[in-house]
């Protein structure tokens, strides 16, 4: 805030001495200026009441269902129609063993680790290697690949199932349909064009003072990939895996169309069968149960990797 001192003279009509201290010295007198910062102040506070308020908001929109299914999954089925916004007053622990067992969820959550597993490792695999090549050599075509997986990412799933579906049945050898290396190799080729898109950008940020370093040492351009450059990726690596398991442990489409043997369906094939099995008898207490196993690794992922998923994202705008 802007201020300006002023006195007080004998012609400002105060008697003569009105405007004098006791002393006879003239009495400042101080007056205030609007600053140039005052507006913009102003301004940002709004925008921070707003923004604070509509991230409450989204809070509530995305926690406040987290915890029904929580405690939802410790309720029996008449509670939770009758009250469903009551705390369980017994726990009815064997939800959870209905759900694991009764209804498969056991089975099921093992064969979506297995795919998944696979899948992300071997997406960090391939799309960190095309990444590199990339982003750190020059070859005629090397902007017409990369704006190739860049226009992978738009194109839309649901185009893809049906003539993956003839690719993986026909395929030479083998049927793939409804086996865990169909459902992989589906997987990764549906995240490597974000994976190669975000692992570019994050590479050409990398100093490449160390792979000078270690190419003039006599290393292979191997050796400096997994010894020198992909160490020092880490950040970005780990920001990937986690998007690319959310989105692979989430996925139905995929699985619903390409695997329909039913030993091998995941989480989301699984709780779908449950609800449309069960019809208007739903053990509701046992399918929110269900939910919550699927739910909780992602959860775990989530409060794990959180500190690495913003240094992750972060790391190129800091160099």
């Amino acid at each position: 805030m802007a201020t300006e001192i002023d006195t007080v003279s004998k012609d400002d009509g105060d008697g003569g001495g009105g405007g004098r201290g006791g002393n006879g010295a003239e009495r400042p007198r101080i007056t205030k200026k609007l600053g140039p910062t005052d507006g913009r102040s102003s301004e940002g506070g709004v925008l921070n009441v707003f923004s604070h308020g509509m991230l409450v908001v989204w809070a509530l929109m995305v926690g406040v269902p987290l915890l029904w299914v929580l405690w939802s999954s410790f309720k029996d089925t008449n509670s939770i129609l009758t009250d469903p916004w009551g705390l369980p007053t017994t726990f009815h622990w064997e939800n959870w063993s209905k759900a694991w067992d009764d209804a498969n969820m056991g089975t099921y959550f093992v064969n979506t680790v297995i795919v998944v597993g696979g899948s992300v490792i071997g997406t960090m695999v391939l799309g960190s290697m095309a990444a590199y090549v990339l982003a750190r050599f020059e070859f005629p075509g090397n902007r017409f690949i990369y704006y190739l997986f860049v226009a992978g990412m738009s194109f839309p799933v649901f185009m893809l199932v049906i003539p993956l579906f003839f690719v993986l049945r026909d395929f030479p050898g083998t049927s793939l349909l409804a086996t865990y290396q169909g459902l992989i190799l589906v997987y990764i080729a549906y995240s490597l064009p974000f994976t190669v898109f975000f692992m570019t950008a994050f590479f050409r940020t990398l100093p490449t003072s160390v792979a000078e370093a270690a190419a003039i040492d006599g290393a292979s351009h191997t050796r400096i990939f997994f010894q020198v450059m992909l160490p020092m990726a880490k950040p970005g690596l780990i920001s990937i895996g986690i998007f690319n398991f959310l989105g692979q442990w989430n996925q139905y489409l995929l699985p619903m169309v390409l695997n329909q043997q039913e030993d091998k369906y995941v989480l989301t094939q699984g709780l779908a069968m449950i609800a449309l099995q069960q019809g208007y008898e739903n053990d509701w207490g046992a399918l929110m149960a269900g939910m919550m196993i699927a739910m909780l690794p992602v959860l775990i992922v989530y409060f794990v990797f959180q500190r690495q998923v913003q240094a992750g994202l972060t790391a190129g705008a800091l160099k």
